[in-house]
């Protein structure tokens, strides 16, 4: 009873550590224009990913198995175009792409701020990118402008690293940039943390965890239903994914015409395009390949709001008029769908907001609600969680903070809950 005790106070401790720190970046507290008097400095400035190097691998990597590291190097580790006293180490690792060929991509490796026993966190930062200055393994650098989703993920980071957690950041969109493509994503993620425990020489049986929201949800959730097949070694423990897109498709209606999040819809072009080589040219009306090709290399935070009002008709030309008209189009959304390829073996939390009565603004609460049932009658553990009156961003700070209870429970060994009945 005394060792249970004592995990508990830990989780509880741990779980206020990460909660601290996460209202302490989500309140803007220290965020600027630039360093103040007795500040640190800028941090020193690194190529972008697309002009380094570093992420194209020297040779073949085709007999390399997944997570095996390339190469690795040390690298400031920095905020808000501010440096710290803390250092990362990137790892370039061979992976595998949607179509189960090699690929390789980097990930960002924290250690604790205090050391303790070996946790391992695949944190999954919400980059949504189309141009490789959005990579976590750059603006992680203090390099960029990852705005404010990825200025509070750093709190998040920050609060896992005070609470003895060691934390590993995978470029999971891989070298691409291909936004919200499943299998794709969950093996950069697995692979990432192969590749951490093999650089780090951590034991085999590393508990690891998988967390995400929005964008970061997709390795996460992707991650947890691969895992069993794709890296059944890896002892992962729990799996927490937020405001998840579960179906594309359902999405895409959604934020038709939306003030805030229209532009979404030609980034998933963009995505799919390259993931599927789908012939653009063939749907796309004259409007659409002109917003398509502008936000060919921008992050979410230039984008997702930059197009009030569009609507997803305006997208194509005669005689289509959704791009869910698209044969091509709907073949490679339905090769995304949550749910259709595993079944997790560990612990679930999956949460998202309703503002509406139908979604977040951007994702639909029955999907996530209907992700979560499906999973239960699989007979997985799963924690649904669904913030009533919370869009998609104010839903962030309330799945951070359970989140950090789910997992630090997870990683203290207690049972695991389950509200299936009320998924």
């Amino acid at each position: 009873m005394a060792g249970t005790s004592t995990a508990i106070r830990q989780t509880r401790r741990g779980a206020a550590c990460i909660l601290a720190l996460l209202l302490l970046f989500s309140a803007g507290l220290g965020v600027g224009s630039g360093p103040a008097a007795g500040q640190s400095a800028a941090p020193p400035p690194v190529p972008l990913p697309s002009a380094d190097p570093f992420y194209t691998p020297d040779g073949p990597i085709a007999d390399l198995a997944p997570g095996t590291v390339i190469e690795s190097r040390t690298m400031p580790y920095g905020s808000l175009e501010r440096a710290t006293p803390l250092a990362s180490t990137q790892v370039l690792y061979r992976t595998t792409d949607q179509a189960g060929a090699p690929s390789a991509t980097v990930a960002t490796i924290l250690s604790p701020l205090v050391p303790g026993p070996p946790r391992l966190i695949s944190y999954h930062m919400a980059y949504d990118a189309l141009g490789s200055q959005c990579d976590p393994s750059y603006t992680l650098t203090g390099n960029g402008t990852p705005g404010q989703a990825g200025i509070a993920e750093q709190g998040v980071i920050a609060g896992y690293l005070a609470a003895g957690y060691t934390v590993v950041v995978p470029d999971y969109e891989g070298p691409e940039l291909e936004w919200t493509i499943g299998r794709q994503s969950a093996y950069a993620a697995l692979d990432g943390v192969r590749a951490t425990i093999d650089h780090l020489g951590l034991p085999a049986s590393t508990p690891v965890g998988l967390a995400g929201y929005s964008g970061g949800s997709v390795p996460t959730q992707w991650g947890a239903e691969m895992a069993p097949t794709y890296a059944p070694e890896l002892n992962i423990v729990g799996a927490a994914a937020g405001g998840l897109p579960v179906n594309v498709a359902h999405n895409l209606p959604y934020v038709s015409g939306s003030a805030t999040w229209a532009g979404v819809i030609p980034a998933l072009v963009v995505s799919y395009q390259r993931a599927y080589g789908l012939d653009t040219n063939s749907f796309l009306s004259d409007y659409g390949r002109q917003i398509v090709d502008t936000v060919s290399t921008q992050c979410i935070n230039a984008f997702a709001a930059d197009y009030p009002g569009l609507t997803d008709a305006q997208m194509v030309r005669p005689p289509y008029t959704s791009l869910l008209d698209i044969p091509a189009v709907v073949s490679a959304i339905g090769d995304n769908v949550m749910g259709s390829t595993g079944t997790p073996r560990v612990p679930m939390l999956l949460a998202v907001g309703n503002v509406d009565g139908i979604g977040d603004s951007v994702m639909v609460t029955a999907d996530v609600a209907g992700l979560a049932h499906e999973y239960c009658t699989r007979g997985v553990a799963v924690t649904y969680a669904q913030y009533d009156r919370l869009g998609h961003s104010e839903a962030f700070v309330p799945f951070q903070a359970q989140t950090a209870q789910f997992l630090t429970d997870r990683f203290a060994g207690l049972a695991p809950t389950s509200n299936c009945q009320g998924s």
